[in-house]
């Protein structure tokens, strides 16, 4: 079992995500990840560029495996940009990068202009960026147009040799989970427990059908700690801007709407159902415990504890970590 620490580039700006970095590293954390957004999920938020972020944090790290959870294509990132961007770092930081991709949300990509698809269209456009980054990790040079994407002599010049990033697609439906058994080296969806079996099922039944051992399979949750119980609730509560479903499927692209809905669908005992909020570290390995049951092989941990996100990492240091068997 690894455990990732996941940045929230949301909620803090990216100077403080990168002393988090740091100590997550410190603290027996396995890697760090990042979210990857042009905007955060409601007013006022944080929405550092993670690409950028990521080159800081791997230098000022030693060992951590480094990605986003997730990157899309589309009108932000051509694949070509995508597969030039992770050949590099894996240059740079050998046998540490990994890629989460995914299909994107209308909060980062609509304000771009371009629009933004139904789910089929967007899945449809994941897998084809898939292919291509495949095809350009593999030393070839693409040209052409696809049904989302074109290129005319695309290469990439600076690919390092043997390994190349593992690539872990996003799921939140049998689709994309299709995609990922597919094309990935793994999955990647929330710990849900209602939805995580059939997610997983259909994973492994098209990774089987590809004739392929099916991959990582990345979990995430949410966390906040801090002193007491409410200043926990109260540094996460910013966070029912994320939670209802439609945001990550529909064109939803104003943070300040998304918060007021979110505020209005979401109470403080479904988001604490939805994310783990308590000072009390037992409560937080019990949670973690039952996202491992889930078939994790890794869990991603996202650090919203807006009270004092150093303070829930040293807590994780002494007191989860240890008892999860990761440090």
């Amino acid at each position: 079992m690894r455990y990732l620490h996941f940045c929230a580039h949301e909620q803090f700006p990216p100077d403080d995500l990168l002393r988090q970095a740091v100590a997550a590293e410190q603290a027996g954390f396995d890697g760090i990840g990042c979210s990857d957004h042009l905007q955060p999920w409601w007013e006022g938020g944080e929405s550092g560029n993670a690409w950028v972020w990521l080159g800081a944090a791997a230098q000022a790290t030693e060992r951590a495996l480094f990605g986003t959870g997730v990157t899309p294509p589309g009108p932000r990132y051509h694949p070509a940009l995508i597969a030039q961007a992770w050949a590099t770092m894996e240059l740079m930081f050998p046998g540490r990068p990994y890629l989460g991709f995914g299909s994107g949300e209308a909060l980062n990509e609509a304000p771009l202009g371009e629009g933004w698809p139904g789910v089929g269209e967007q899945i449809e456009r994941m897998e084809e960026a898939l292919e291509m980054i495949r095809a350009l990790w593999e030393g070839k040079k693409l040209s052409g147009e696809g049904d989302h994407f074109a290129a005319e002599g695309a290469f990439i010049h600076s690919l390092p040799e043997g390994r190349r990033p593992p690539i872990y697609v996003s799921a939140f439906g049998p689709q994309a989970a299709a995609v990922a058994g597919r094309q990935g080296d793994g999955i990647w969806t929330l710990a849900d427990p209602e939805t995580v079996p059939k997610i997983l099922d259909a994973y492994r039944g098209a990774a089987e059908d590809a004739g392929r051992e099916p991959g990582e399979i990345v979990l995430q949750a949410a966390f906040s700690w801090a002193q007491d119980d409410e200043a926990a609730l109260e540094g996460a509560r910013v966070w029912k801007g994320a939670q209802p479903k439609e945001f990550y499927k529909e064109d939803w692209h104003d943070p300040k709407a998304m918060y007021e809905h979110g505020a209005e669908q979401v109470s403080d005992d479904d988001l604490r159902e939805a994310m783990i909020i308590s000072s009390d570290s037992e409560e937080h390995v019990e949670r973690i415990r039952e996202v491992e049951a889930m078939g994790a092989t890794t869990v991603a941990l996202m650090n919203n504890s807006g009270a004092d996100p150093l303070g829930a990492i040293d807590l994780y240091r002494r007191e989860v970590l240890p008892k999860l068997g990761a440090a």
